[in-house]
Parts: structure tokens; sequence; C-alpha cells
């Protein structure tokens, strides 16, 4: 059992994956970074000083109305988080994008294959007449 571990820790998918797992983890601390601290605040200052991590709409809790979503959450009060959502989605897309510029570096290294030739398709007609000249010549 410990061999067939060990051959399957050693396959070049597996080892490509957990590469892959490790530097995706690092990417997403990167974009989160980039979204968080360069991209949003900017966004937040031309759009009237709005701070996306606190635009939420509160859904409990009404005798009081909370301001920060820190202090709803500390409060347990029930928050939808639509600022977040939006930075989520913020990130998202650079992670596609990013994804995508990778996809499309990578299929330009693979090597095409040259497309098979394909046999042209016989027509009836003259499968029929072949049929009809080998019967004559019997």
């Amino acid at each position: 059992m410990l061999k067939e571990f060990k051959a399957f820790i050693m396959r070049g998918n597996v080892l490509d994956l957990a590469v892959g797992i490790i530097m995706g983890t690092a990417f997403t601390a990167v974009v989160n970074s980039l979204v968080n601290d360069i991209i949003m605040p900017p966004i937040g200052v031309l759009l009237g000083g709005v701070d996306f991590a606190n635009l939420f709409v509160q859904i409990g809790g009404r005798e009081t109305l909370y301001g920060v979503l820190a202090e709803a959450q500390k409060a347990g009060v029930a928050t939808l988080n639509y600022g977040l959502f939006i930075n989520a989605l913020v990130k998202f897309v650079i992670v596609a994008f990013a994804v995508f510029l990778l996809v499309k570096a990578a299929n330009r290294l693979i090597p095409k294959e040259a497309p098979k030739p394909v046999e042209p398709v016989t027509p009836e007609d003259i499968l029929l007449l072949r049929e009809i000249r080998d019967s004559l010549r019997r």
C-alpha cells in the first residue's frame, strides 16, 4: 500500500496539481491585496468616499442602526454584505482574466497537431457501379 501511495504521489499530474494549488493560494493573497488596497479605495473616492467593505443592509436588530459592518457583526445583527460581494466579484474577474491569459499563453506553446486527412466518402451510385462492374467481370 505504501508503494502504491508513493507511485500515486510521484505521478506528474499530482505534483503539478500541488504546485498549482500553492501558486493559486499565493496568487489569491496578491489579488486580495490588489483589490482591497489598490483598486477599491480609488473607486470609493470617485464614488464620493464609499468604503465597499462597509456597504451592507441591516436585516435584524432594527432598534439600533449600525454604520459600520464590524459593529453590526459584533452585535450579532443579520446583514446583507453587498459591498463584500462586490469586492469578491472584482477579485473573481481579476483571477479569471489572469487564468485566461495563462491558458492563452500555454495554448500558444503547445504544438498543434496537423489535422488527419479525412478520406472522402464515396457516393452510393459509384459504389453501385463498382458492384456492377465487379459482377460483370466474374
